[in-house]
């Protein structure tokens, strides 16, 4: 299909069906095979389409990338639980006496810490968190949400991250951008307008220090787990194998937190960020290859059997496959709404809404919707911004005013809403990963909280507006 082409309402069918298939089911894998199935019959593809559309959808750089780095961090993870590391670093923590409010602002802050990857981020946090918080009965769907809530909504304010570079490459060319040093400087420059992102971030320490209290389906969760001792509602089924929750430490060795966790985690980070200065792309699997590398080889040294070492490898590898299967579902539904034309749907049936005042409003409006739909963000952002930032530097008479900022910070923000609590997102189901937490469960939880922070950045970009006019 060409680009701005759309097979018009029907190509919202695929991520509707998958969406509320999900609520209903709780089989986020059903649900999504289910959508390609009849989208690709709907689209008049005929059967053979699905396994094609499979392979096309898979057989991607972005896919294999995605699916390495999953494996890489499952090795990881597996190391870790099988050292001791993550027991000693719980009970490290345990020794600080952290009450049940400070050991959600630790996740808060960890995850804040981590801006330089989406994909880490609420991996980390999760993995490293959860037997610290369960043992704090801390809803699963709670630590989900925390780890979550600072991964997207942390890299897309940060200036040095793959998004940052990302978004403001998309403005280079338009008005007065003529370079990426000049797009960059607006990309800063309109974080304190990205509304969405802050409100999420903010809204985490706020409900974790119990300033704002708990409501909607978390608050049962977290009544369950404080009540009844379930992190877990009875029934659900956690996103990731019993191999990266259940894995024993090895008997005989002598755990060292540093050599056995922060010196990966060092690694990780410092390739991370290092290749991003140097080679403007942050190389995070390649960070996590080379910290399992040298993991290993740690514990060859402590005297863990080289076939042990293997064995546990493996079932790291094992562990992630349920996120695994969900994410190369995603990936298709995504590939397939995009052939369909469904973010072009969407933008066709309101861009006669984008008068001067509702600029910013409308166009946060119509990028929560598409990555919402979608599940991708940086997809978003390719669609929404090359019509939204032209029209926005038009009414400013091609300078850089708070429309357009606003404008801008509209469309990161946006893009960030469905990336953040869309079912069909992978950072969403990477969440649900670190947590070991219910997928389905998780968005739930999570998208009231979700709502509540696009509805205030709404509020703000329509006075925006009106004002900035």
């Amino acid at each position: 299909m060409e680009t701005g082409t759309t097979m018009g309402i029907i190509s919202l069918l695929p991520a509707t069906i998958a969406i509320i298939l999900a609520f209903k089911t709780r089989n986020t894998v059903f649900s999504l095979a289910v959508a390609i199935f009849i989208g690709v019959l709907a689209a008049g593809k005929g059967l053979m389409a699905f396994p094609t559309l499979l392979k096309t959808s898979l057989g991607t750089t972005s896919f294999a990338w995605i699916f390495l780095l999953e494996l890489f961090i499952g090795i990881v993870i597996a190391f870790f639980q099988r050292t001791g590391a993550i027991q000693g670093f719980t009970k490290i923590m345990e020794d600080k006496k952290l009450s049940r409010s400070n050991i959600q602002i630790t996740a808060w802050i960890m995850g804040m810490c981590v801006f330089f990857s989406d994909y880490f981020s609420p991996l980390f946090v999760g993995a490293t968190m959860r037997s610290l918080s369960d043992k704090a009965k801390i809803s699963r769907e709670k630590l989900a949400y925390i780890a979550d809530s600072t991964s997207a909504p942390v890299s897309v304010l940060v200036p040095i991250t793959g998004w940052a570079v990302f978004i403001a490459g998309l403005l280079i060319g338009m008005g007065p951008v003529e370079d990426a040093a000049q797009a960059m400087m607006i990309f800063t420059r309109s974080v304190p307008f990205n509304f969405y992102a802050l409100i999420a971030v903010a809204l985490v320490g706020l409900l974790a220090k119990g300033i704002i209290p708990d409501f909607g389906p978390m608050k049962k969760a977290e009544e369950r787990a404080l009540k009844e001792g379930k992190v877990l509602r009875d029934g659900a089924e956690p996103l990731v194998g019993e191999e990266l929750t259940d894995t024993p430490k090895y008997e005989g060795i002598k755990t060292n937190v540093f050599w056995n966790f922060i010196f990966p985690v060092l690694i990780v980070v410092s390739i991370a960020i290092g290749t991003f200065i140097v080679l403007k792309s942050a190389k995070t699997m390649e960070a996590f290859l080379a910290a399992a590398v040298v993991l290993g080889i740690i514990m060859r040294i402590q005297g863990v059997p080289f076939n042990d070492i293997m064995k546990t490898a493996m079932s790291g590898m094992k562990g992630v496959m349920p996120a695994i299967i969900i994410l190369a579902l995603a990936y298709t539904i995504n590939a397939l709404s995009k052939e369909m034309g469904t973010a072009n749907y969407i933008i066709q049936a309101t861009e006669s809404w984008l008068t001067p005042n509702l600029l910013p409003f409308i166009t946060f409006l119509i990028a929560a919707v598409i990555s919402f739909s979608t599940g991708s963000s940086w997809g978003t952002f390719a669609i929404v911004m090359p019509i939204a930032a032209p029209l926005a530097f038009g009414f400013s008479g091609n300078e850089v005013t708070t429309l357009v900022l606003a404008t801008v910070a509209a469309v990161a923000g946006g893009g960030v809403f469905g990336d953040h609590c869309s079912p069909l997102s992978d950072t969403t189901i990477l969440a649900s990963t670190g947590a070991a937490s219910d997928h389905i469960d998780h968005v739930k939880t999570q998208i009231p909280y979700a709502l509540v922070a696009a509805g205030l950045a709404s509020i703000v970009y329509l006075i925006i507006g009106f004002v900035a006019i």
